[in-house]
């Protein structure tokens, strides 16, 4: 593969590691060149010397500012120009929004949009609307869509987002892949005298989590050895209500971790995995939890309907507290098929979702 120049455009330099992460070492050693466009930070300046990149500091702010966009479409427009990228790359509604507009009045003979989730599943009225159109304008002004799981490129095609010839989907879904050399199962973690159910992602509402602590005190009193393993960050634009939050803070029985760079080890930790999503585009910590010999609790809603194969490597529940209840109780009362469905998830991920195979399919879909 001829080495070409490639520019990633994201919000939130926090996303890095999780939409491209190992890709910079990768394809660098392929001879490709990598440029990143994101709001400044520290921890950007720290990822661009971590992965190799070129970083160009530009807002892009995550809610709707229409004078502040219009200056970082221009700002990154005249970059694209000066640079001269054979691909720019996409990520999330806002980061889509003001890239793929750049790099369409820039003439960039690639430009990908990866999907990453859809917004507007979980808004309604105008606002629905409009983050439907701003997926169209996407759609329309990208020459490749990259959906991260089979349930968003249906939801792409039922509501036409875009031309389907554009979509492309990785193996059977994800942006990035798994490392299985770091997402594995290990010995010596767990505490034997209690079962760890474990969540991890940003805490709001979107996530399940109202609905999460609510099963959680059904869960508690059924059993006594059992603990809740939080890790992730309060999230400021869908915040949890202070009732959840004061019992996160004040139940013995949960550990909220909060907001941690490596996650790896504190899947060894766990039991078992739940996920209560509303919304995902596709969830990674699902996988990470596989990879890591857990057996998963999700919901079957976009993306999240991807991440298991029901009664194989996990449940499904509905999106209520009396749902997940019932089946986090199932494997506290089975751990046989628990660890069976663990042992399966592990062997899942390698075969379909390992960096490798991923990466391998963006060279040939994408690069």
């Amino acid at each position: 593969m001829k080495g070409k120049k490639i520019l990633h455009i994201v919000s939130v330099s926090f996303s890095l590691r999780y939409f491209v992460g190992n890709q910079f070492h990768y394809f660098k050693e392929k001879g490709n060149e990598f440029y990143v466009a994101c709001s400044d930070s520290s921890d950007f300046i720290a990822l661009s010397r971590e992965f190799g990149f070129t970083p160009f500091p530009v807002p892009i702010l995550r809610s709707i500012n229409p004078l502040q966009d219009i200056k970082s479409i221009y700002r990154l427009y005249q970059y694209i120009r000066r640079e001269q990228f054979d691909i720019v790359i996409a990520h999330s509604p806002k980061g889509g929004l003001i890239g793929i507009l750049a790099a369409y009045l820039a003439r960039t003979p690639k430009r990908i949009f990866f999907r990453h989730g859809l917004v507007f599943e979980t808004v309604t009225g105008l606002k629905k609307h409009l983050l439907i159109n701003i997926e169209r304008l996407i759609g329309f002004c990208a020459t490749s869509i990259v959906n991260v799981s089979p349930s968003i490129t249906r939801v792409s095609d039922r509501l036409k987002l875009n031309a389907s010839s554009k979509n492309k989907l990785l193996g059977k879904g994800t942006c990035n892949g798994i490392d299985i050399t770091k997402f594995k199962p290990r010995s010596g973690y767990k505490d034997s005298t209690v079962i760890t159910i474990g969540f991890v992602g940003r805490l709001s509402k979107d996530k399940g989590l109202i609905e999460l602590i609510d099963a959680w005190k059904l869960l508690c009193n059924k059993y006594k050895s059992i603990r809740l393993m939080l890790i992730g960050p309060l999230d400021e634009r869908d915040p949890l209500p202070d009732a959840v939050l004061d019992q996160i803070y004040r139940d013995p029985t949960i550990d909220y971790i909060g907001g941690v760079d490596d996650t790896s080890l504190y899947y060894n930790k766990m039991d078992i995995f739940v996920l209560p999503s509303f919304r995902e585009g596709f969830p990674t910590v699902t996988l990470e939890a596989s990879a890591s010999g857990l057996p998963v609790v999700t919901t079957k809603v976009t993306g999240c309907i991807d991440s298991i194969i029901e009664n194989e490597t996990g449940l499904f529940a509905d999106n209520n507290s009396h749902s997940l209840n019932e089946k986090i109780r199932f494997y506290i009362d089975n751990q046989d098929i628990a660890q069976l469905h663990g042992r399966n998830g592990c062997q899942f991920v390698k075969d379909h979702f390992s960096e490798d195979l991923i990466y391998k399919q963006i060279e040939e879909k994408i690069l």
